[in-house]
């Protein structure tokens, strides 16, 4: 029987998403406490552009991008990318903005013999060139599959056949986890099983997930 794979998105996934982090961003940056008040999938009726982002109208990229020019405005930054705002926003301590529950459930995937791979539009474009490379969570045999260079993103279908192929594994043997519905329907249309990852739900999420690898 073939190995199984677990293919995780990084942002909101693996990592804890931006407006779980409000508090140090604001401290590391020296705003005042509760002035950034965008919270997306945690507060959408007081997001107008989250909602706009969920329903089709703008990118994601195109969020994070007006997200990056508003905080930049804050702190007198002409911040145009991404990664000038998560850097300044992170700090050097990427570990505190891990969560915790990934790093349990790739650990306990890879129990069950299951291969890993990260799946990402814009891991080193949010977080600066090299990132990547520095997740050391992350063991040799691992896939990390960026479409900052593949220039394909999800949910493109050649973006989950690439990633599959990578892993050289058939795409019904891939447990996909995401946070976003659009990048799901993506992974599901070439055969995928997916979590539709639920930033509330963060631990029954993972569970959903290593339930799906104990069955593939």
């Amino acid at each position: 029987m073939t190995a199984p794979a677990l293919i995780l998105d990084f942002g909101g996934v693996i990592s804890r998403t931006l407006f779980e982090t409000h508090a140090i961003t604001e401290k590391v940056l020296g705003l005042p406490a509760g002035c950034l008040t965008w919270r997306g999938p945690f507060e959408p009726e007081g997001d107008s552009l989250w909602r706009a982002m969920q329903s089709g109208e703008l990118s994601e990229r195109d969020y994070w991008i007006q997200r990056t020019l508003e905080v930049g405005e804050l702190v007198g930054e002409n911040w145009t990318e991404m990664s000038q705002f998560v850097i300044a926003a992170r700090g050097a301590d990427i570990d505190a903005i891990i969560r915790p529950e990934a790093l349990a459930t790739i650990t306990e995937a890879r129990a069950l013999g299951a291969k890993v791979a990260v799946l990402s539009n814009e891991l080193d474009l949010f977080y600066g060139a090299g990132f990547g490379q520095t997740l050391s969570f992350m063991e040799e045999d691992d896939i990390i599959i960026d479409a900052t260079y593949t220039k394909i993103l999800k949910p493109d279908p050649r973006a989950y056949n690439h990633c599959a192929e990578a892993l050289q594994l058939a795409c019904e043997s891939c447990v996909f986890v995401d946070d976003q519905f659009k990048n799901i329907r993506g992974a599901q249309q070439v055969g995928m099983q997916t979590v539709h990852f639920d930033v509330q739900r963060v631990e029954q999420s993972f569970q959903q997930a290593l339930d799906l690898l104990q069955h593939t």
